[in-house]
């Protein structure tokens, strides 16, 4: 039933032995100064028989926290930090990406010694809170960036990715999704700027087309991957027309030759509804990776069907360290435990059995 997703598959210059992704996961184990720990090394080494393991949202600039306890990737510590997680997974067989990521307008002043996180625009997250040293909090009101403070930024995902190769990855995913920096320039519910930032798709895209650029340059595009959420709400998200930002953007991300695309379909909270994915194959010509809810079924059919390359798996890859294996005996699957996503320690983190043989 599911030997489309054992198939290999070419992303780039990476070729991977299956399609059954993990999605990338902010699970908050970081420890001091978000340096990743050996207890990260080996979570992400049990779940080197993934395809691709894609690595969990990282800070690509200091001072830009929106989690308190996720990593980073912008000090020679955090570099150390992570070559152990690339290590252990290289030792077992495994490839793994970096998500690098500026959290924007979910950045709190309590996470970042006080500085007023920033945004296209000056709106705040709503409808939801923040975690904190001193507990949930509301979110702040973003300062506006200013034009000639965004080729800093641009600047930074550049190092982040330079830093990224010194650790031993074997690429980056640049983070466009889900509401934070580049996504919200991308939205229009989140930028109202004028200027050559804000207003039609192609001017809002184009903070997040630079940050590709300079990533490309450092690693060459074919070890780059983009992620993207055109109908996700989360942190307070919207768009006037997600359809047509998906399927633009599509069709322009032609022009850089990723290693894929990587395409949350839905929306956690149902608050928009629409079907971003066939705009977007018939758009994009490179690898095409879809996300959210998928069954081992659906997943298998999408890529049998041509409609996907692969499938990235969030939770069932936290609960299930040994899913491709699970998906190819049809075995059970491990439920997974709300309650230890985000917190300290190995409960709920490597302490999820393998499948009995």
């Amino acid at each position: 039933m599911t030997n489309t997703l054992f198939r290999p598959l070419k992303l780039g210059a990476l070729s991977v032995p299956n399609r059954i992704f993990m999605a990338p996961l902010t699970r908050c184990r970081a420890g001091a100064a978000h340096v990743p720990t050996a207890l990260m090394a080996e979570y992400y080494a049990q779940r080197a028989s993934a395809g691709l393991l894609i690595a969990e949202a990282t800070m690509a600039v200091e001072g830009n926290s929106a989690f308190w306890m996720e990593p980073g990737i912008y000090s020679p510590a955090q570099i150390a930090g992570r070559k152990l997680t690339t290590d252990a997974v290289h030792a077992a067989g495994g490839r793994i990406f970096l998500q690098i990521w500026h959290g924007g307008r979910a950045c709190h002043p309590l996470l970042n010694n006080g500085a007023q996180p920033v945004a296209p625009s000056p709106i705040a997250i709503t409808g939801d809170e923040v975690l904190t040293p001193e507990g949930k909090q509301p979110y702040a009101i973003p300062r506006e960036l200013r034009d000639d403070e965004l080729p800093g930024i641009v600047a930074g995902f550049g190092k982040a990715a330079e830093n990224a190769k010194v650790a031993g990855f074997d690429g980056v995913e640049v983070h466009g999704a889900n509401g934070y920096l580049l996504d919200e320039f991308l939205r229009d519910g989140a930028n109202k700027r004028t200027g050559p930032y804000g207003g039609p798709i192609e001017n809002r895209a184009r903070l997040l087309l630079e940050v590709l650029a300079a990533v490309g340059n450092v690693w060459g595009s074919g070890r780059v991957g983009l992620r993207i959420s055109p109908l996700n709400s989360y942190n307070s998200m919207i768009d006037s027309d997600p359809v047509a930002l998906a399927a633009w953007l599509a069709g322009r991300l032609n022009d850089f030759g990723l290693a894929y695309l990587h395409v949350m379909r839905s929306d956690f909270f149902q608050q928009q509804t629409g079907e971003v994915l066939t705009p977007v194959r018939a758009h994009y010509k490179g690898v095409l990776i879809g996300n959210m809810g998928y069954t081992a079924d659906e997943a298998e059919q999408a890529v049998a069907g041509g409609k996907l390359d692969a499938v990235a798996f969030g939770t069932p890859f936290l609960a299930n360290p040994d899913l491709p294996a699970r998906i190819k005996a049809g075995a059970p699957l491990n439920p997974p435990d709300p309650a230890t996503f985000y917190t300290p320690g190995a409960e709920g983190y490597t302490d999820y059995p393998a499948m009995s043989v």
